[in-house]
């Protein structure tokens, strides 16, 4: 249920209106050579995992590299424009080309435990080392 307390909420919008705006100026921001998107995603935390589910549709299994940099998950890779012989693209929302996803960790070692594309999504549970 949400709160009725004014600055709960006002700061909850606030952290929103940030996180949209981090958003925008990746997405407008970006050095030349970078990425064309970056994939939505969800980070989940268990006491033995991390889940993390990376919003994919269209991308084949083997245009897709996971890995870590530098403390991050580091999920890259290309999602080609479908190819229909003879269509005309009447709206193009999805976004294709080349996408790099980098997601900050929590400081420790993980092991990739699972790693499954299912659904459109991603989906990579990340087990705690030590």
């Amino acid at each position: 249920m949400p709160t009725r307390d004014p600055a709960v909420w006002m700061w909850a919008e606030a952290c929103e209106l940030l996180d949209r705006a981090e958003r925008l100026q990746r997405q407008f921001f970006r050095p030349a050579r970078s990425a064309a998107w970056e994939p939505p995603v969800d980070v989940f935390e268990t006491e033995q995992d991390l889940i993390i589910a990376v919003a994919l549709p269209g991308v084949a299994p083997e245009r897709l590299e996971v890995g870590f940099i530098n403390g991050a998950l580091v999920v890259a890779g290309e999602r080609d424009l479908p190819a229909e012989a003879g269509a005309i693209i009447r709206r193009l929302e999805i976004p294709h080309g080349r996408f790099e996803r980098r997601i900050a960790l929590p400081p420790r070692a993980y092991d990739i435990a699972q790693r499954e594309l299912a659904n459109g999504c991603l989906l990579l549970r990340l087990r705690k080392a030590g």
